[in-house]
């Protein structure tokens, strides 16, 4: 496994394997890997035949009274996960390679930054967008790996993907559950023991409401929203930022159920941590 810091070095190693018409396939990540990370690279693994990990924690993907100065950085354990993974290469930029003296430049894909986490955490996807758009052009990968659990970001980095002609598969990968059904998250780690004991009504609420509207019919997204809401009231606690029932394709608010097109998306605020989680019906 090649680690490398700097963009030259990473186009001098994939040339090779494009010049030889070999796929690439791309898992961008801020480190802090568990194993909803190792499955992305699983799957690019399974598709490609070079696969390529980033670890850079974005700083302008951060607000300002967030938590990038504490956000978990575990370089060794990151490593040894790759290597255990079969990554072939790995890019890990100081920010100054990323945002050189100057930079001046940034991407905002409309209408879809605004809603969900983008109402509670403005300018995040502005540097969620920039970053991976960077990286694209840095890496140029055939296929590129986001995971479901982080719907609003899996759905922006396709529309931006289009919406600028990159000739790049953007790939969604299922989220990844803890056995009592918490999502993977770097930031679990935050939460204290009660926090996490109370942490899995989150997808609780998620799963009652898709049994609510696929055994019992109800399609009512408001009536679908409180449900949800007083679950996590009663058996989480913790303060909720959103619960919202949205299309899937353009991520604005649905009245009522429309199978195929509709996310359960909410985040709430549970001991030191903002969790995030969302099902598709």
């Amino acid at each position: 496994m090649q680690i490398v810091s700097d963009i030259v070095s990473v186009r001098a190693a994939l040339s090779p394997h494009r010049k030889q018409g070999q796929r690439i396939g791309f898992v961008p990540t801020m480190g802090a890997l568990h194993e909803g990370h190792a499955a992305l690279i699983r799957r690019a693994r399974t598709d490609c035949n070079v696969v390529v990990v980033s670890i850079f924690v974005n700083p302008t993907q951060f607000g300002p009274h967030e938590d990038f100065e504490r956000y978990p950085r575990t370089w060794e354990a990151d490593c040894a996960l790759c290597k255990r993974e079969g990554v072939d290469l790995v890019f890990s930029p100081p920010a100054a390679v990323m945002y050189p003296e100057g930079y001046a430049t940034y991407v905002t894909v409309e209408r879809l930054s605004e809603p969900l986490c983008g109402r509670s955490r403005p300018g995040h996807f502005r540097g969620v967008a920039t970053v991976v758009l960077k990286l694209f052009n840095i890496v140029a990968p055939d296929a590129a790996y986001f995971g479901w659990k982080d719907a609003q970001q899996l759905i922006l980095i396709r529309r931006m993907t289009e919406d600028l002609n990159l000739p790049i598969e953007i790939v969604g990968v299922e989220t990844v559950r803890e056995a009592d059904g918490l999502a993977l998250s770097s930031r679990n780690r935050y939460l204290d023991a009660e926090s996490r004991r109370r942490a899995p009504a989150l997808y609780e609420a998620l799963r009652l409401a898709r049994q609510a509207f696929e055994q019992d019919g109800v399609a009512d997204c408001a009536v679908l929203t409180r449900r949800i809401c007083d679950h996590i009231d009663q058996h989480a606690g913790g303060r909720i930022d959103y619960v919202e029932i949205v299309s899937l394709d353009q991520l604005q608010p649905l009245t009522s159920i429309q199978k195929g097109n509709t996310l359960i998306a909410l985040a709430v605020h549970l001991g030191g941590a903002r969790l995030i989680d969302n099902i598709r019906l």
